[in-house]
């Protein structure tokens, strides 16, 4: 039984060991680091963080019956304001003529743009490699936790979301994009340039080019990685455009990754999302999803997948009586209680 909760400083050494996975540039691999953003995210989910580009929550998939964290994921408030701005290319295409020779052309295009008014975003996603593709469907419940965690808080959040994917890496672990493109504006490795836009953007505005870049001075393997996913990300991409993010023809400037965007309160999950009362262990065909107690406090936050069947105006489990009463201890939730279930796709 897996439980979604948000991140302890116990679980630091599940961070460690995430951010060695090879592949994931979602952690970086430093001790302090990620030790201070456990407490930036604890200190998020404890209401304490005003400044909403610096709210960030991290969830935790927890392995009840191993005592294992094997999965994480996050949800930010704001991504991109003044002094941090959101930066992507804008693809696009510029058609050429001449009338003369009577040939033309369709020359594909890259656009440097910024958004200092950024949407909330999605990201963090990193599974443990022994959990993937299980019939648990682990890692589908640390991500769509997010989402549950957006309904319950709409008021924290802006009303568009983004989701910044991966793109295929080369047989080296590099960007085809980046070895084009910035490292010969800014004489940097992926990676160096990946951990100091965390701290600071400057160097983006500076040094790349500002104008349009004609993808057809690129190489054949840059241009295909514009917009595309690796083939691990791929279900990813299906399970979001599903629920209602879409394409719009923005990629990452540093590897070519596409930028999903949702519009929240259009959202399946957000839409479908009830909250009604918890009449305890019942019987009968029961929905998948996940469940949580619509009062959260202390900082804490739990949420488990779970089927539930609807009876009028409550809300009660499909369970056997010691599944309910392990479910009323880790979400701490009792009957008569206001209980939200967001549908599992």
């Amino acid at each position: 039984m897996i439980l979604l909760r948000e991140i302890q400083d116990r679980d630091l050494e599940a961070l460690e060991r995430f951010s060695q996975i090879p592949g994931f540039i979602n952690l970086q691999n430093d001790r302090d680091v990620l030790r201070d953003k456990i407490r930036r995210s604890r200190d998020a989910f404890r209401g304490l963080v005003d400044d909403p580009s610096e709210r960030k929550f991290i969830f935790v998939a927890e392995d009840l019956e191993q005592g294992r964290v094997v999965g994480t994921s996050m949800i930010a408030s704001q991504h991109g304001t003044t002094e941090s701005p959101h930066f992507y290319f804008l693809v696009g295409n510029e058609k050429k003529f001449s009338e003369s020779i009577g040939t033309g052309f369709i020359h594909g295009t890259l656009e440097l743009k910024v958004d200092a008014d950024g949407p909330s975003e999605i990201g963090g996603l990193v599974m443990d490699p022994e959990y993937r593709n299980t019939g648990a469907r682990v890692g589908r419940q640390v991500s769509f936790v997010r989402f549950l965690f957006l309904a319950l808080n709409r008021r924290q959040f802006k009303d568009r979301v983004l989701a910044e994917l991966l793109p295929p890496l080369n047989k080296k672990g590099q960007s085809p994009l980046w070895e084009a493109i910035g490292r010969r504006f800014t004489n940097m490795d992926y990676w160096e340039a990946d951990q100091l836009c965390q701290k600071d953007k400057e160097f983006i505005f500076s040094l790349f080019p500002s104008g349009k870049i004609y993808t057809t001075f690129l190489t054949a393997e840059a241009r295909n990685a514009i917009g595309k996913v690796g083939k691990d990300t791929e279900p990813v991409v299906h399970m979001l455009k599903k629920i209602g993010f879409k394409y719009l023809s923005q990629v990452d400037p540093f590897d070519g990754g596409p930028h999903l965007w949702g519009n929240v309160d259009e959202l399946r999950p957000v839409q479908k999302t009830e909250k009604r009362i918890y009449a305890g262990a019942d019987v009968g065909q029961g929905d998948l999803g996940l469940v949580c107690r619509e009062s959260q406090s202390d900082g804490e936050f739990r949420a488990m997948c779970l089927p539930v069947v609807r009876s009028g105006a409550n809300l009660s489990f499909c369970l056997t009586e010691p599944e309910a009463k392990l479910v009323e201890s880790q979400l701490k939730i009792r009957p008569g209680d206001r209980m939200v279930f967001m549908p599992f796709y």
